[in-house]
């Protein structure tokens, strides 16, 4: 029992020490320590660089913050399903010799069984190549593709041999930079001479035998290449034309990047419709984001997508991250955390200012991409706004939300309706701008009155009368207008009807118009006498003409 007693007491003395050293520690910690959470400088690294589309790279974006609220709508731009993944996509599609480019697009659009198709750019009926097929939802980047630049290889005839496969080489590196472009004798837009840009341009091959050279164009959207053929054939001087072209790159999008055939797509969308196999659709098919990866990012949070849907400001606030080398006026693409395109947007700050503000309007739209209510709407959730509409609820404001009889009186006192504020802010200058000629016309009245008779205001003119005035002026100028147009204005002199356009200016010539009548010479356009020309054959009348008078 002793031993069993020791051991007991022993235990208990060991608790004793185990709790009294803790106490000591941590009173010597506490006034010797200082507790708060140290910065690392290491932070958990992501690759991104095999991420899709445009989330690649998305750890190398600058943050702005990482505070945000996830909302579990919208997803990924690869994982939508079928249906709404072609309504948002677009095909690299090759397309054939033969059929023109519209005829092609009427062809997707029928077998896709879609509503909307475009395309990035016409290509004539016989010139073969890349042809980017927007579908749906993507058209709304048609505007973009086809402004951006393009790449052509084509076959160039000359009508009589040339000295050596140099001087082609020069010549084609010659016809580079801003040239002067007339569309070619059968073309779909108004011959008008214009200015594109031909960035770069190198001979491939030739053939002298044949006199075939192949050459490779790098150009502004909008190029001839059959044009620069007839300009190369009268650079070396024996005459050319084109003879075979494809285009191997439109925009971003490349011969080498998952072009497609017509069959491809038949097939694609045999294989969904009887075997309901959506792979080969999607390999056919690419999301719109693909179009826009070489555009810079900025991601926007969850809760202010919707917002922008609706075509509300791209914020500061509402920002997440930011790419390097954005600058103003620059064309950019607003995305999400999931990597969908919200819209294309106008930058408004650069980079070092939208890392130095902390509020202020970073970007413009100008094209929304996304559809509306993809995000759920998370504006007027603010206590007024809730209170509002608990109010509208209750039926002490009316359904637009304004008061009406039993809205109480604290609420007309303290609610501010800033939409109302604005509005009367937008009209006030215009009121101004309205009185200022009113008061100018009144003073004009007043003076002329005043030479007459002493100013009253019963003898002020009336605003009717004015009005009479202005229309009647606005009448007159009109038919000037219209008189200069034709081209037919006539000045009346003696019995002559002469038209203004072929009146004699010189003092010399004049002489005519002053003179009387006789009939010598009737039937004369030109004065046999003195050089002066008339002109007046274009008259109906008989044109009666006299003998010039020299002193």
């Amino acid at each position: 029992m002793a031993d069993g007693e020791g051991c007991i007491a022993k235990k208990q003395k060991k608790k004793k020490d185990k709790k009294s050293l803790p106490d000591a520690d941590v009173a010597d910690i506490q006034h010797t320590e200082e507790f708060f959470i140290k910065p690392e400088s290491r932070v958990a690294q992501l690759d991104t660089s095999q991420w899709p589309l445009l989330l690649k790279n998305f750890d190398k974006l600058n943050v702005r913050t990482t505070h945000y609220t996830p909302l579990p709508s919208g997803c990924n731009p690869l994982k939508r399903d079928i249906a709404e993944y072609v309504r948002t996509g677009f095909i690299n599609l090759d397309k054939p010799s033969n059929p023109s480019s519209h005829e092609v697009v009427a062809w997707i659009r029928r077998i896709l069984r879609v509503e909307k198709t475009g395309h990035s750019g016409t290509l004539d009926p016989k010139v073969t190549g890349c042809l980017i097929v927007c579908i749906e939802r993507a058209t709304r980047l048609v505007k973009s593709q086809q402004s951006a630049g393009k790449e052509y290889v084509g076959i160039v005839r000359l009508h009589n041999a040339i000295e050596s496969e140099i001087q082609l080489s020069r010549a084609i590196e010659t016809l580079t930079g801003a040239l002067f472009q007339r569309p070619p004798l059968i073309a779909a837009v108004k011959r008008q001479l214009r200015v594109r840009t031909i960035y770069e341009s190198k001979l491939v091959e030739y053939d002298p035998e044949r006199r075939l050279g192949i050459f490779w164009v790098s150009c502004e959207a909008g190029t001839y290449i059959r044009t620069l053929c007839v300009h190369l054939g009268l650079l070396l001087g024996v005459g050319g034309q084109m003879q075979e072209l494809r285009r191997v790159r439109s925009g971003i999008m490349g011969e080498k990047d998952h072009m497609v055939t017509m069959h491809d797509v038949l097939d694609a969308q045999w294989q969904y419709d009887n075997n309901k196999d959506e792979s080969y659709l999607r390999r056919v098919i690419f999301p719109l984001e693909k179009l826009l990866t070489s555009h810079k990012r900025l991601v926007m949070k969850d809760s202010a997508v919707n917002a922008i849907c609706y075509g509300a400001k791209i914020m500061l606030p509402g920002v997440l991250r930011y790419e390097d080398g954005i600058e103003i006026n620059q064309e950019i693409v607003v995305i999400t955390t999931k990597g969908e395109a919200i819209c294309m947007a106008i930058a408004l700050m650069t980079t070092a200012v939208i890392s130095t503000c902390d509020h202020g309007v970073v970007a413009k739209i100008k094209r929304v991409i996304m559809e509306r209510d993809t995000y759920p709407r998370k504006w007027g959730l603010g206590p007024k706004a809730s209170q509002k509409m608990m109010m509208i609820k209750q039926g002490l404001l009316s359904k637009h939300g304004k008061p009406n009889e039993s809205t109480p009186d604290s609420w007309k006192k303290e609610y501010v309706d800033y939409s109302v504020a604005v509005k009367k802010e937008a009209e006030a200058p215009a009121a101004i701008a309205e009185r200022v000629p009113k008061r100018k016309r009144e003073t004009e009245s007043e003076n002329e009155e005043a030479a007459v008779a002493p100013s009253s205001p019963a003898t002020l003119q009336p605003e009717e009368q004015s009005r009479k005035e202005k229309k009647k002026k606005k009448k007159e100028k009109k038919a000037k207008e219209a008189a200069e147009s034709e081209g037919e204005l006539m000045e009346v002199v003696g019995s002559w009807m002469v038209p203004q356009s072929s009146r004699p200016t010189s003092v010399a010539a004049r002489h005519h118009l002053y003179t009387p009548p006789c009939d010598t010479y009737k039937t004369r356009d030109t004065c046999s006498v003195c050089p002066c020309m008339l002109l007046l054959s274009s008259i109906s009348i008989e044109l009666q003409h006299c003998k010039p008078q020299y002193s």
